[in-house]
Order: structure tokens, then C-alpha cells, then sequence
């Protein structure tokens, strides 16, 4: 077993973060460069932020098999492999020839996308001592969104100066040297022992946890809250990109560095709770991801990025207790309610370009924040609900984020 700071241990977890980076920064690259698929083809907000959605809806089924699989098989070379044709994927966007072809490479990328991050904590746990993996994981949590910040920006510089093209080849080019180095770096999996696969059992064991509502609501609010959060940032770059702001496609990368506050907010969400109540720190981020994007009516880009950073601090807290509250309520099979979790948290960015698109139409940004207040509403219901099956049934035990759940993967 790898033990904390050793040699091994910093080979091991540099490699997962870097494999991580590579992973986001794959994921949302196209973010930035929306408005830019809209005069490339003509093509409506609505239409260009598929390139997001249609990839998080295909990364959701795929986490369902990944895990599974890599308990048959083994966790390095799934990872290895899918990464390898997450990086030829984006090489091929470079190079379409129309939007229709872009979506596609981006629909089947989904699939390779979910590789890496269905296995990485699952490899964490077979080969770190305890310590060692918990000290990793909070390593390879900040490779997470470092990745999908720099992933953007890389985008939205490289766009302003050379077009949209450019984007997706440096960022193939950049993870295809990731790539190698995290091939290098990795060590072979020692702790590894194979299981048969049982895909009725995990069926059983997802719908089960399905039909608890104290598990479903919580996956449902971290679905909602990240098809609002995620999808805002979509539509503000149609906003921002339009006079009077006329911002450029390398200052609409900048703008995800607002990111960084909830960044910060999932590291030390825990300890703000406490043993506090989940459920009202679930609706309290709930409020502030509300008060941001009301804020980002006023036209001013100051205010605008003061909400995006309100909305960053409120997603982050939301998500991180919602997730930690998933795995201290399943009865058992913690990592099959994870991945309901996950399903239902990438699920739910997936449909919201169709959800906050007919209200881009009807009413443009505002029509926007409408949409995504009336979904908030929804998610605060829950929390409210679990927040009374709370104070009726009591426990004890502490607030805490645990391994299956410590995966704030937004990017």
C-alpha cells in the first residue's frame, strides 16, 4: 500500500490530478467559445450550448459502466484507454467540417470523458493507506476544477487569436503530453483484486436507492443545482459577447475565474457545517446561487461578476453537502448511490440548455434568470424537506464528506 508522502505517493497522485485537468479541461473547452459556434454556423444559443449538454448527458450513462467494469477488470488501463480517445476526440473537433459532425465527436467524447473520473477514487482506495488517500483526494479534487478553469481559458485566449479551431487542437495537443506523462507516472495497480461482474445487483442496488427519498432528493437538488449553474455560465457568454459589453472570446474565458470561490468553499464547507444541519447548508447555498444570479440583472459587468461569484460559492456548498449527505444515508452500496448521485448531478446539466433556452428566446439574460429561479424554487423544496424529515427523525452522527461523495466535479 502507498503511504502518505512517499515518492510513490506523489507520483501516484500528480498523475490522477494531471489525469483529472486533462479530463475537465477536455469537458469544457467549447464554454468559451459558444457565441463564436453561432457565427461560425449560424447556429441558435440554444444549439451551441448542446456541446456542453449533449457530452455531460452521455458522460452520465457512461459512469454507470465504468465502475463496474473497472471491478472486473482493473482501474490503470481504463483509464489509460479512455483518456487516449478523450484527446483524439478533441484533435478530430479541430478539424470539423460542420456543427452537426462537432456534436457528434462531442457525444461520443461524454463516453470516454466518464473513464477517469468513475475510477480514480475507486484506484485511490485499492492502493493508498487511509491516510494517504485522504490526503490524495484533496489533491485530486483541486485537479478537478484547476482543470476545467484552465480548460476555458486556454480556450477562450487561443479563440480570440487564431479562432475557435485552434482551441480544441492546443487543447489536444496539450493532453495528449498530459497523457504521456500520466502514463509514466502512474503506478501499476498492486492492490488491485478482481470481481466478477453482477450488473442485476447494481441495478438493484441504484433502484433502491431511487426510492428513498431522503438519497432522491438529495440527487435531485445536486442535479438542479448544477443545471442552473453550469447553463448561467453558458448563456452569460451570448450576453457578454453582445454590446454594450462586446467582450472577446479570451475575456470570457477570464470570466470563469470566478469558479475559484467555490473552489475555495468546497474545501472548507465541511467545517463550516460542522455537525450542523445538511439539509439547511443545502438550502442556504441554494439562496446564495439565487442572490448571484439575481445580482447579475444589473447591468453592469462589475455586478455581473460579483454574481458569478456569489453563484460559484453557493453551487460548490450545495453540492458538496448534498453529495456528503447521499453516501451518510445509503443503507449499504455507498458507491451505487454515488453514482446515482453523479448520474443525476451531470444528468442534470445535460437537459438544462433545453430547459433555459426557451426563456433565452422569450426574454433574452433575464428571461434566464427566471427560468433559473423557478428551478432553484424546486431545489429548495427539497432541501426544506429534508430538512423536516430531519428535525422528525434526528441522528447523530457527524457531517462529513466522505470518499464516494468527495468529488465536487464541476470543473
Amino acid at each position: 500500500m502507498i503511504t502518505a508522502r512517499t515518492p510513490a505517493f506523489w507520483r501516484a497522485t500528480l498523475a490522477l490530478s494531471l489525469g483529472s485537468m486533462l479530463t475537465f479541461a477536455n469537458l469544457y473547452t467549447p464554454q468559451p467559445l459558444l457565441p463564436l459556434f453561432g457565427a461560425a454556423w449560424g447556429v441558435s444559443a440554444t444549439d451551441a450550448s448542446l456541446t456542453i449538454s449533449l457530452t455531460t448527458l452521455t458522460l452520465s450513462l457512461s459512469l454507470l459502466i465504468y465502475g463496474p467494469l473497472s471491478d472486473a477488470i482493473g482501474r490503470r488501463g481504463i483509464m489509460l484507454v479512455t483518456m487516449s480517445l478523450t484527446t483524439l476526440c478533441t484533435l478530430a473537433m479541430a478539424f470539423a467540417p460542420d456543427f452537426a459532425t462537432l456534436l457528434t465527436l462531442r457525444a461520443v467524447q461524454g463516453l470516454f470523458i466518464g473513464g477517469l473520473l468513475a475510477v480514480a477514487l475507486a484506484y485511490l482506495g485499492d492502493e493508498f493507506e487511509h491516510e494517504a488517500m485522504l490526503l490524495a483526494i484533496g489533491i485530486y479534487i483541486g485537479g478537478n476544477s484547476l482543470g476545467g478553469i484552465l480548460g476555458r481559458l486556454i480556450s477562450g485566449a487561443t479563440a480570440s487569436v487564431w479562432g475557435w479551431e485552434a482551441s480544441f487542437l492546443l487543447t489536444g495537443v496539450l493532453s495528449l503530453v498530459i497523457l504521456m506523462v500520466f502514463a509514466w507516472m502512474l503506478p501499476p495497480s498492486r492492490g488491485f483484486t478482481p470481481k466478477p461482474l453482477h450488473p442485476a445487483a447494481m441495478l438493484n442496488d441504484l433502484g433502491r436507492h431511487a426510492r428513498n427519498p431522503l438519497i432522491l432528493f438529495a440527487c435531485l437538488i445536486g442535479g438542479l443545482n448544477f443545471l442552473v449553474f453550469i447553463n448561467l455560465y453558458s448563456y452569460i457568454t451570448f450576453l457578454l459577447s453582445a454590446p454594450p459589453y462586446n467582450l472577446s472570446s479570451f475575456w470570457l474565458g477570464l470570466l470563469f475565474l470566478t469558479y475559484l470561490s467555490g473552489t475555495l468553499t468546497a474545501g472548507i464547507s465541511g467545517r463550516i457545517v460542522g455537525r450542523g444541519s445538511q439539509p439547511l447548508a443545502m438550502a442556504a447555498g441554494v439562496l446564495m446561487l439565487m442572490a448571484g444570479t439575481l445580482l447579475t440583472l444589473i447591468p453592469r459587468l462589475e455586478a455581473i461578476v460579483a454574481g458569478m461569484l456569489i453563484n460559484a460559492i453557493g453551487f460548490f456548498f450545495t453540492h458538496t453537502q448534498a453529495a456528503g449527505w447521499v453516501s451518510r444515508k445509503a443503507d449499504g452500496a455507498r458507491a451505487s448511490a454515488s453514482s446515482l448521485y453523479l448520474m443525476c448531478y451531470y444528468g442534470g446539466a445535460s437537459i438544462g440548455s433545453f430547459y433555459l433556452g426557451p426563456f433565452w428566446h422569450w426574454h433574452g439574460w433575464p428571461g434566464v434568470v427566471v427560468g433559473a429561479i423557478l428551478m432553484l424554487g424546486v431545489a429548495l423544496a427539497f432541501a426544506l424537506w429534508l430538512r423536516a424529515h430531519e428535525r422528525r427523525d434526528p441522528v447523530g452522527d457527524p457531517v462529513a464528506v466522505t470518499l464516494e461523495a468527495s468529488e465536487p466535479s464541476a470543473g
